[in-house]
């Protein structure tokens, strides 16, 4: 057979993919702070890329709302802006309220136990103030629904928005007010197990809803319009 070609591609591809994932973890983490300023140079040696990769999964992040750039004068860390993230709150919730109906009636005994296995480890995350690994339990734990929905398009969204959120619910997830998923967990798990369909969205919708209370506590946010006058040229 003839030698594929392309390999370049696909190898800036992953570059860029991987490029994309630590930056985000690192914004949603908190070690690249809200309105930190970003260096080209900085993050290529960082990360081990090139300039085109890295240039591409800025592009993404910015799609996201996790970062802001003004062509020939800075690329930061997008400030927390309470407003973008409303709208992301409500996208993401409702994504998962259809990821839930569309899978209750495909989601397997294994699916139940993988979800309780995951709100274990939420649970214990908790109790240990690891918000880190109680985001990735949460995320576990949604995903069972969204991943036995096989719907791409709710994937595709939550992909783009789930990041922003990421940052509030690590300052939920580092407080006792996180502790209170647990219970709501068990009882979306109940009423999938019941096959009470119309319960468990109302029981996920709920869920979603408590990031609510931060958004109202949230400091108020700061767009690109705020910054142009303050951030010198970024020396990419």
């Amino acid at each position: 057979m003839p030698v594929p070609q392309g390999r370049d591609v696909v190898a800036r591809s992953l570059l860029r993919e991987d490029a994309y994932r630590a930056i985000r973890d690192a914004i949603v983490d908190g070690t690249l702070a809200p309105a930190e300023r970003l260096n080209d140079n900085a993050l290529a040696e960082w990360l081990g890329v090139s300039r085109t990769p890295l240039r591409e999964a800025i592009a993404r992040l910015e799609h996201a709302g996790l970062v802001m750039t003004k062509p020939g004068r800075y690329t930061m860390v997008s400030p927390l802006d309470v407003r973008a993230m409303r709208g992301a709150q409500s996208v993401t919730a409702a994504m998962h309220e259809l990821a839930v109906r569309e899978s209750l009636p495909l989601l397997s005994a294994a699916d139940l136990d993988a979800m309780r296995a995951a709100n274990a480890r939420f649970a214990e995350a908790l109790r240990a103030a690891d918000p880190d690994a109680a985001i990735a339990a949460d995320d576990d734990f949604h995903g069972v629904p969204v991943a036995a929905s096989a719907n791409y398009a709710i994937r595709t969204v939550l992909e783009q928005f789930t990041p922003m959120l990421r940052r509030l619910e690590r300052l939920r997830f580092s407080s006792l007010s996180g502790r209170d998923s647990v219970a709501q967990h068990e009882r979306i798990i109940a009423l999938c197990e019941a096959k009470d369909v119309e319960g468990a969205v109302a029981a996920t919708r709920a869920n979603w809803q408590t990031l609510l209370p931060l958004l109202d506590t949230a400091s108020p946010s700061r767009h690109a319009a705020d910054v142009d006058d303050q951030v010198p040229p970024s020396p990419h």
